[in-house]
Parts: C-alpha cells; structure tokens; sequence
C-alpha cells in the first residue's frame, strides 16, 4: 500500500501522508479553515486548497465587520453633519476673537467674556441643531470618549474625526477670506502662555476637556429621570466656563479640531501637540470614569455576564463536537484505502455538525 495518497477536492491536489496519521480534516475547504480560525480550539494547521489563504480570509472578514453600517446613507448624512456643525462652530466662535479696535491707536484687550460667551453658545446651538442627527460630537474628544464607552466603533469613529477636521478648516478659511488682512491677527490660534510650562498647559486642556466630557455624558444619560433643563445648554455653558478659566493660559482649546483648523490656515504649529494629547486624555478619562465608575449601567453588565457564559458554553460544546469528529476521522483513515467520495462525506458531515453548534 502507498504510503502518500493523492486526493481530488475542489478541483485541486492535497496529498494525505498515511504514514504520519495526519487528520483528513487537515484537508478541509476554505469555509472550515475559517471556522477553525473562529474557534481555534485544539485545531492543528490548516493545510489550504484554495487560491486564498485563511488569515487572509479572516483578516478581510474581521474588516468588513468592523465596517458594517459605514457604507449606509444613514451614516453618510451623520459624517456630513459632524462636517457641517463642525464648520459652522469654527466660523462663528473664532469670528469673536478677530479684533477690529486693532487700527486705533490704544486698541482693546480682546473681551475674554465676549469670547467665552461666543464659544459656549455657539456649542449649544450646533448641539441642539445636529444633535438628534449625528449626535452632535463636534469634537475629536467626544468621539475618543464614544469609542472608550463602545458607544461607537472604531471604523466610524475614524470618518467622524476625519468630517471635524476638515470642517474646522474649512471654517476657519472662510473666516480667514472674510476678514480684512489688517485685522485677522492670529486668526484664533491657541498658545501656550510664556509664563508656564508645556507641561502645565497639558495639564490645563486636560482638565478643561474633562469637564466637559462628564458634562456631556451626566446630561444625556438616558437612566437619569431628574434632567429638566437642556442638554445643549448644559453643554455650552460647560464650554464656556472652559474658556473663561483657561484661555489666559492655553487660549483654552478644549477640542482639538479647533485648535487645528486656524493652524493649517495660519500655518502655525508651536506646541500643537498639547492640544491633541490634552483634550483626548480629558475626554477619555472623563467617559471612563462616569460610565465604568460612577453610574455604571446594570443592563451593560447584565448583557456582558450573559455574554460570557453562553461563549464559554458554546466553546466547551465545539471542543467535544470537534473531539468527535477527529475520533471518526482516524477511524476512517485506519479504514484504508478510501474514496474521495469518502472524503467529501467526512467534509459534509463536519459541516452539518458544526453548523448545529
């Protein structure tokens, strides 16, 4: 009796080694290798007949699940509105600290309360516009704290951020063409204050975007039946007490698309960085502990225990379904010679059982 056997399946050639005993279910079609990649529970390396690879197939088919819902008009016209709010909120806050008394011979202070006024209510605005829309984040640290909380995945988190930056620069270039070139100045940009360190100005957008985070989140959260104000008021006065804190310090950013829109216009970059590690520490931190600390959710820790106990069910069931299936195997490999038409009733059968798990 030959010691190697060649059998036809799928058109192509996999040669079963008698000698070494190898588990005919090492010759499997692509769609039980993927299943093996799923439930890798005892399975031995997968012997490939196909054109595909599987940790091909099951990268591509990880991706396409992170991906579900983006290719939706539904989540395109939630992209659009980030983008638009977005823009809208750039053109008017900023237009606040263009300072027209700059041609008089002793020119103002910039208003540090018109500014802090003009930020908050504009929040407030866009919120209670495109709120029940996109949901309103019009800003990077808010969509972080989204993703932190799974209230937002990843895939999608990386077009809405993308939306805020390009909509922060577009507003701040139509804010830029509008403006005289006498009096357009620093056009809004954020700076550190001499007087203290990059350190402590980290320290600062930190806190700052931390307060209004947890403001975002304590006032829409749906558990709570004691909120009768608004929320996008709420949120803009968080905003504006942010401001009227923080901007003799930092210029009080709070959001890191903002801080980068009158950047690329203005094409200035000192200490940038603060302003995008800051804000998404604040807002991460600030989610974390309100959602998985403070007013944890019952049903969210319901859900994830029911979870856990059917996976670990359903786990130890596939390892016994696929114990037996390897024992019949070695039954039939003892059993020699065979049929392909063996094979291909081996192959069936171990579709049919693992379809029933």
């Amino acid at each position: 009796m030959p010691s190697e056997i060649g059998l036809r399946l799928s058109g192509d050639y996999t040669r079963v080694n008698v000698s070494e005993h190898l588990n005919i279910s090492e010759s499997l079609s692509s769609r039980t290798c993927w299943s093996r990649c799923v439930n890798p529970f005892g399975a031995k390396k997968c012997r490939h007949i196909s054109s595909l690879s599987w940790p091909a197939f099951c990268h591509r088919e990880r991706i396409m699940v992170a991906f579900k819902g983006i290719w939706t008009q539904e989540f395109w016209r939630c992209v659009g509105a980030e983008f638009l709010a977005m823009m809208m909120f750039v053109l008017l806050s900023l237009g606040s600290t263009i300072n027209w008394a700059v041609k008089e011979e002793r020119p103002a202070q910039p208003d540090i309360v018109l500014i802090s006024l003009c930020f908050g209510l504009s929040i407030a605005t866009m919120v209670q516009c495109f709120g029940h829309i996109s949901g309103a984040h019009i800003n990077p640290a808010v969509t972080a704290a989204m993703v932190v909380t799974r209230r937002l995945s990843l895939a999608k988190a990386v077009f809405y951020l993308l939306s805020q930056c390009l909509g922060a620069v577009a507003g701040a270039a139509v804010l830029y063409e509008v403006s005289p070139p006498a009096v357009r100045g620093g056009m809004g940009v954020t700076l550190v204050n001499t007087s203290i360190s990059v350190g402590h100005a980290l320290v600062v957008e930190l806190f700052i975007t931390f307060e209004l985070v947890f403001t975002v989140f304590a006032t829409c959260d749906p558990k709570r039946n004691d909120l009768k104000g608004s929320a996008a008021l709420a949120i803009g006065f968080s905003v504006c007490i942010g401001h009227l804190f923080a901007i003799p310090y930092t210029g009080a950013s709070m959001n890191p698309a903002r801080s980068l829109g009158p950047a690329v216009v203005t094409w200035s970059w000192e200490n940038h960085w603060v302003y995008w590690v800051g804000p998404l520490l604040g807002g991460v931190i600030a989610a974390a502990l309100y959602v998985y600390l403070f007013c944890p959710d019952p049903e969210m820790k319901r859900c994830y225990t029911e979870v856990l106990s059917k996976t670990g069910f359903n786990s130890s069931k596939y390892h016994d379904v696929q114990s037996s299936f390897r024992t019949d195997c070695d039954k039939l490999v003892k059993e020699l010679p065979f049929t392909v038409m063996d094979v291909e009733r081996a192959e069936q059968r171990e579709r049919e059982v693992l379809s029933s798990v």
